[in-house]
């Protein structure tokens, strides 16, 4: 990295030391109301509703500050650089890829109006003011394939799945390309990282496909990246964890408990693996002070916290308590 890393670096730590992250996410558990996440998460910018719309919209309201805030804050360390390496914009392209994800949604369930989408200004290749018209919103970008393959689709259906599931090929073939021009240290530890999350990500697709759509292991191995532990789950059974004790993953399975018969989780697999893969961001952001890595592991820690409030926002709305929402996350706290 060049002098401006000190910077992005140091202002990173300042960052996180006020995000929801690490010992700091015990302070979210004791929530129990919309009103008391805003005046703990947005202290310094409440909007108290005053009406009874205001009530009902303040579940979409908190989730688009969450989701803008993260966004600006991953920004104003990407600004720090004169020329940010390439493997942090290709992080920043996980949102226009998560926002093509949800126009697809609406667009196959006939909405006219476009969903909520991030800001990430300069770095968006999407035409997203041309929704619902798929043609103009893709045109000239490496998405124009999904034009023709669209209309075949039905929403909600496993075709859409797979479709997901390119996409996701798309992006991680991207990142790892990514860090061609990353040297030293870096590439290694980063290499590592983004592999490990492939890994896991296949895993979780694996596991869905065969717990929520009988999918057969030929068709799901179609569409896995990096195969060798998602082929290997294919051939376990779902009902008998014992099975599961040579798999590289098997610590993130749900438990067993005595008495009862065992069922594979994929929900309590996912968390698991979010939740590791966010200890060993919030590790190496300090193990690699002032690096490229410290950076992406900070985009990550943040992307992390996003996830994390969303999740809480949802559940508050539903009236459920932040102590029960963090057992469904399966946040060790």
């Amino acid at each position: 990295m060049r002098s401006t890393g000190a910077y992005a670096y140091t202002k990173a730590c300042g960052i996180i030391g006020k995000s929801f992250v690490g010992k700091r996410i015990a302070a979210l558990k004791l929530l129990k109301t919309l009103s008391e996440f805003e005046r703990l998460v947005f202290s310094d910018k409440q909007r108290q509703p005053q009406t009874v719309e205001e009530f009902k919209s303040l579940p979409f309201d908190l989730e688009c500050r969450i989701e803008q805030r993260a966004v600006d804050q991953i920004f104003s360390i990407i600004d720090s650089f004169d020329e940010p390496p390439e493997v942090l914009l290709y992080q920043i392209r996980a949102y226009e890829y998560t926002d093509l994800k949800n126009c697809l949604h609406y667009i196959l369930d006939g909405k006219k109006e476009r969903p909520k989408i991030y800001d990430i200004g300069r770095f968006r290749t999407i035409n997203f003011d041309a929704y619902p018209n798929i043609n103009n919103m893709l045109k000239e970008t490496e998405f124009e394939f999904i034009c023709d393959k669209i209309q075949n689709i039905k929403p909600h259906s496993i075709e859409f799945s797979r479709l997901e599931a390119q996409l996701d090929v798309q992006y991680y073939k991207g990142l790892l390309k990514s860090l061609r021009n990353i040297y030293s240290d870096d590439k290694g530890i980063l290499s590592w990282m983004i592999r490990e999350e492939i890994s896991l990500k296949n895993c979780i697709w694996a596991l869905r496909m065969r717990t929520y759509y009988k999918i057969s292991t030929e068709e799901i191995a179609e569409y896995l990246t990096n195969k060798t532990e998602a082929i290997m789950s294919l051939e376990l059974p779902l009902d008998f964890r014992d099975s599961w004790n040579e798999w590289k993953w098997k610590n993130f399975l749900n438990p067993q408990f005595s008495g009862q018969k065992w069922k594979l989780d994929p929900r309590y697999f996912q968390n698991a693996a979010a939740n590791y893969l966010n200890k060993k961001a919030m590790r190496y952001f300090h193990v690699m002070p002032m690096t490229v890595t410290s950076i992406f592991c900070f985009i990550k820690i943040k992307q992390y916290e996003e996830d994390l409030l969303i999740s809480i926002v949802e559940g508050l709305s539903m009236g459920m308590g932040c102590s029960d929402i963090f057992k469904l996350l399966e946040i060790p706290v």
